[in-house]
């Protein structure tokens, strides 16, 4: 009976060791596993945080690229507008020359050698009516525009007056042109109903908005083209004036001329005597006055006494 029960405490104090162990080793691999998947969890964390950093450093990698194409697409897109400007220039020169003839000739040469030509040009005087003056008004490629300004004023004696204007047409071309676009659309879908057009009435409508159409276009070219070639040959209105006054010699003079001039000098001499004396009886009237008095009594009273003696 004892060792019954003995052999029962042992089994049963076996099963309790038993089953402490069990649950040990089950809290050891829930622990285990637990840490396991901490470990994971950290590791993704780490993992995703370290994908974030990369992405967010590609990202603003990728924005700084973009933001460097984007300056360099303004630049080059403000160069390009800089370039494509349309500006209308005009130039007014007033200069003195040595010789008007002289001095002309060299502004058309120059005009032609860079493929401009000369709109308009006058003169007055001349040889024998004195200092020749005169304007020439020329249209020089808008390339050569400032360096024939420059020509001009070093080839003169003197630059009176100079003025460089500009009228920036950029806006109104461009509007022209985009107008021109949408009208050309239309031009195309109107010529495109009227070949589908069966109605004579149809067909007669449609001519008559394409007519308009068409007309609109031509305005709207020629308008281009006028600006277009006013921005292309700019307009410089030169005025001159001869300064180089010649003083002939008395060699030079003939017989005719030396005549002419002894007599304005003899003129002269007696304007200038007569001249003289008007100022001296004007300016020293009341001292003339007193002395005529004074005259007329001495002659008055010698005349007297001559006439007493004599009836004497």
């Amino acid at each position: 009976m004892k060792k019954r029960l003995f052999m029962f405490i042992v089994i049963t104090v076996s099963m309790l060791i038993a089953g402490c162990s069990n649950e040990s080793g089950n809290n050891d691999s829930s622990a285990d596993r637990a840490s396991e998947e901490q470990a994971v969890d950290k590791s993704e964390s780490f993992t995703t945080v370290d994908d974030a950093s990369r992405g967010q450093k590609k990202a603003g990698t990728e924005q700084e690229k973009g933001n460097d194409s984007k300056d360099k697409a303004a630049s080059k897109s403000k160069k390009t507008a800089d370039a494509d400007r349309k500006v209308i220039y005009h130039a007014n020169l007033h200069i003195e020359v040595n010789n008007y003839e002289k001095a002309a000739a060299d502004i058309r040469k120059q005009v032609n050698d860079r493929g401009g030509y000369i709109v308009e040009s006058s003169m007055q005087g001349g040889a024998e009516d004195g200092a020749a003056s005169g304007q020439i008004t020329a249209r020089i490629p808008q390339k050569h525009f400032r360096e024939f300004i420059q020509l001009v004023e070093d080839g003169s004696k003197k630059v009176v007056n100079s003025s460089i204007s500009g009228q920036d047409v950029t806006e109104e071309y461009v509007d022209l042109k985009s107008r021109l676009e949408s009208k050309r659309v239309v031009e195309k879908r109107l010529l495109s109903f009227m070949e589908q057009a069966k109605k004579t009435e149809d067909l007669l409508d449609i001519s008559e908005d394409l007519a308009k159409v068409q007309e609109e276009i031509e305005q709207i070219t020629g308008r281009m083209n006028y600006l277009q070639n006013k921005v292309d040959l700019a307009t410089v209105t030169i005025r001159m004036e001869e300064k180089n006054v010649t003083i002939t010699s008395e060699e030079d003079l003939n017989t005719w001329e030396k005549t002419k001039q002894q007599l304005m000098k003899s003129i002269n001499f007696l304007l200038s005597a007569f001249s003289g004396l008007f100022v001296f009886i004007i300016g020293n009237l009341p001292v003339l006055i007193i002395l005529g008095i004074i005259g007329a009594a001495v002659y008055w009273i010698i005349r007297r006494r001559w006439k007493n003696k004599r009836e004497e």
